[in-house]
């Protein structure tokens, strides 16, 4: 299986990264929708999209907004966005507004269900994530790999949602600061690179990518990835246009 981070950056994209936004383009699936959706067109591989929000602040949400070109290039004949259903509410009455957008979503929206099975028989769950307004994390399992996607939280080795997460072959985490600024990642719900690492290593992951990454950093030298690699040896900093096998 293959994952495509087409948008790596949080908040706003930047001269290298585009916002919030991972594909498994053999599923048709993707995690979220922020500025980066619009390369959704360029990977589609099935007539089907399932795009799961994590949540609908804007970095992760207004590339909903891009599907009417996303859908006529696969061509997709069903394209659903799932979320949980207030998020889902908020997509429809205000990104959709017409005083923000000409005309309604192109797509259905369904809230999210305690597990879902995918295309190909594998299962999806969610769980709850600390983040001002709330998030969801993701896991897929299928019967001889897993993946997990979390964002927009603040890590740390004892968090709740470890027991989501233990065990996969690959997360995908945010990692919005290094480590000079822990108050302010706790104030705003994102993470520093040492709480994810040793999250990473208490779950017992296989591999771990870093996602939602700080987009004034001109470059990723603040993350100390040797220092990082010493708690969790398979740790790479997630660039847009990444393709990952797991």
């Amino acid at each position: 299986m293959k994952l495509v981070l087409l948008g790596t950056s949080g908040y706003h994209p930047n001269d290298r990264r585009h916002t919030a936004c991972l594909m498994l383009p053999e599923l048709g699936v993707v995690f979220d929708a922020g500025s980066a959706m619009f390369r959704v067109a360029d990977h589609v591989q099935t007539d089907t999209l399932d795009v799961f929000l994590s949540h609908v602040h804007l970095d992760h949400c207004f590339g909903l907004t891009f599907m009417f070109d996303i859908i006529p290039a696969g061509p997709l004949t069903r394209v659903s966005v799932h979320g949980e259903a207030d998020k889902l509410q908020a997509v429809r009455e205000h990104l959709f507004n017409e005083h923000l957008f000409p005309v309604g979503p192109p797509f259905d929206m369904k809230p999210l269900t305690a597990k879902m099975k995918l295309a190909d028989g594998s299962t999806l769950t969610h769980f709850p994530l600390k983040h001002p307004g709330g998030s969801v994390g993701y896991r897929i399992d299928w019967p001889d790999r897993s993946l997990a996607y979390v964002t927009d939280t603040v890590a740390a080795k004892d968090v709740a949602y470890l027991k989501h997460i233990e065990g996969v072959d690959l997360l995908v985490h945010e990692c919005f600061f290094c480590d000079d600024q822990p108050e302010q990642a706790e104030l705003t719900g994102h993470s520093c690179l040492m709480q994810v690492v040793e999250l990473a290593a208490a779950a017992k992951v296989k591999k771990l990518v870093l996602v939602h990454i700080n987009p004034v950093y001109d470059e990723d030298e603040c993350y100390d990835l040797d220092a990082a690699r010493k708690i969790f040896r398979e740790t790479t900093i997630g660039v847009d246009g990444l393709e990952v096998e797991f």
